[in-house]
């Protein structure tokens, strides 16, 4: 419980690519146990385990490292053989500047880029893949890369923004939880944006860790880690936790006397960090309901009860606005 759930959009992106391969996208989705009717809704989720078990299938399936979304393959061990190339590098900086002359030497691959200017860096990802109508695999890069970082230097590298060039998606409050920052769309180039003094900060990861990371790679990269390091990632935490052993959310004062501030300060950090902590408290309980119905048999009564929820009447109100369907129909399109 407390893992975000995953809107169906990055699903239908990320079968793209077996989708015009001619691959029968039934048997992936079967496999990750994704009911195909949650494909045509766009307020469905889905669990991160749901979308680990995608990943796994079309990698295997694509043996491709970019799933079909470039016009050229990336052969599997790619990404791990770059892992182990910036490994030895003396910083974070020299780690990104490798790790672009790396893809640098396969046709097709990403073009990237490092600039420094201001006291700012800005990572770039310039190339525009044939196949990734939706963008996600160059959002991929962005995001794999601020995660790979931040776990080479063993903390999260705040990001000052994230900026797209295209338009906002229909799906574009996903983005703030993906990156963590501000996000603009329209800009000249997709690219992320820190303080460069990030960049002369040490790696302090060995071989045995890295071994350890890729076999989880490259979900766990995809899957934004929570450091603690904002207010709304401490909130969520709090009630996360909360969750997991009473019915009952705290309330914002609590989780404000919790946090050593006042109300006033915790509602204003919130929401300098572009969320509320309403929001926090609904996106809790949604992810909780989802990994519930889609990966257990607790009754969906009791499961009400469990979110703290007085009424079922509630419960499927609240569901179907999450999801745009009630708890039993999710259940059952599930298999849970």
């Amino acid at each position: 419980m407390g893992r975000r759930t995953i809107t169906v959009h990055h699903v239908r992106a990320v079968l793209a690519g077996a989708r015009r391969a001619g691959c029968d996208l039934v048997p992936l989705l079967q496999e990750a146990q994704i009911p195909p009717l949650l494909l045509g809704d766009d307020r469905a989720r889905i669990t991160p385990a749901q979308f680990a078990r995608l990943f796994r299938a079309l990698y295997r399936t694509t043996q491709d490292e970019f799933l079909g979304l470039s016009a050229l393959p990336s052969r599997p061990g790619t990404f791990a053989m770059m892992c182990h190339a910036c490994l030895g590098c003396r910083d974070f900086g020299a780690a990104v500047e490798r790790a672009a002359a790396f893809y640098g030497l396969f046709p097709g691959g990403p073009e990237l880029a490092l600039e420094t200017g201001g006291g700012q860096a800005r990572f770039t990802v310039r190339s525009t893949f044939d196949g990734d109508e939706e963008r996600f695999l160059s959002e991929c890069v962005l995001a794999i890369w601020h995660r790979l970082g931040s776990w080479l230097v063993g903390r999260r590298i705040p990001l000052a923004q994230a900026r797209f060039a295209y338009p906002p998606p229909p799906h574009r409050d996903e983005y703030d939880t993906l990156f963590g920052c501000p996000v603009r769309f329209g800009a000249e180039r997709t690219e992320a944006v820190f303080d460069a003094r990030w960049l002369t900060a040490p790696l302090v990861r060995d071989e045995a860790a890295l071994d350890a990371m890729l076999r989880r790679a490259p979900f766990d990269l995809l899957a934004r880690p929570e450091y603690g390091t904002t207010v709304a990632e401490q909130v969520r935490r709090t009630l996360t936790r909360r969750l997991r052993g009473s019915p009952r959310l705290p309330e914002l004062g609590e989780v404000a006397a919790r946090l050593a501030v006042s109300p006033a300060t915790l509602r204003r950090r919130l929401q300098q960090e572009g969320t509320s902590f309403q929001q926090l408290k609904d996106q809790v309980r949604r992810d909780a309901a989802i990994a519930g119905l889609a990966e257990s048999g607790e009754p969906i009564a009791e499961l009400a009860a469990r979110l703290g929820f007085s009424e079922d009447t509630a419960f499927h109100r609240a569901f179907r606005r999450w999801t745009g369907t009630t708890p039993g129909a999710y259940r059952m399109a599930s298999g849970g």
